[in-house]
């Protein structure tokens, strides 16, 4: 105003949203954390204990490349009328998110099968969960070595 500009930009405030729009570009999203996948699963769970077994996590341990890693779940138990798995979940402990995907089944779904792809963005631990019509928790985990991370050619 003092310039005579009605909208009040001055010099000072182009050079400081300038470089606040440069900090901003610099910094990176932060990534999930083994204590961040910890606190997912806590929050899936409820605080319920989860117990190995039951589930069988299919994920190679040495990945090429991480843009595209085949993953299947597969759980061993009925699927029933009133004793089926209700919930798969898998979490990871380096993408920007610990949580990966969530699959919701009934005994229609015929088997506690799902598979899909996920990217990788680091050599991590992956860990899948079933949630069974009950309320108990199983589970499976495996370490992935990915050679070339989602990712890094940005």
């Amino acid at each position: 105003m003092a310039n005579g500009d009605p909208m009040g930009t001055t010099r000072r405030n182009v050079l400081r949203a300038g470089a606040a729009l440069g900090v901003l570009l610099l910094v990176r999203p932060a990534g999930a954390t083994p204590a961040a996948m910890a606190d997912a699963i806590e929050a899936f769970t409820k605080g319920a204990p989860v117990n190995p077994g039951k589930v069988e996590l299919v994920l190679p341990a040495l990945v090429e490349n991480g843009n595209s890693v085949p993953l299947g779940v597969n759980v061993a138990h009925w699927m029933q009328p009133g004793d089926f798995v209700r919930t798969i979940a898998v979490f990871n402990e380096k993408n920007p998110q610990p949580n990966v995907a969530t699959f919701h089944l009934t005994p229609r779904s015929g088997r506690a099968s799902v598979s899909t792809r996920i990217r990788l963005g680091d050599s991590q631990k992956i860990v899948a969960i079933a949630q069974l019509s009950d309320g108990s928790f199983w589970s499976d985990e495996a370490e992935v070595i990915v050679t070339l991370p989602a990712c890094a050619e940005s």
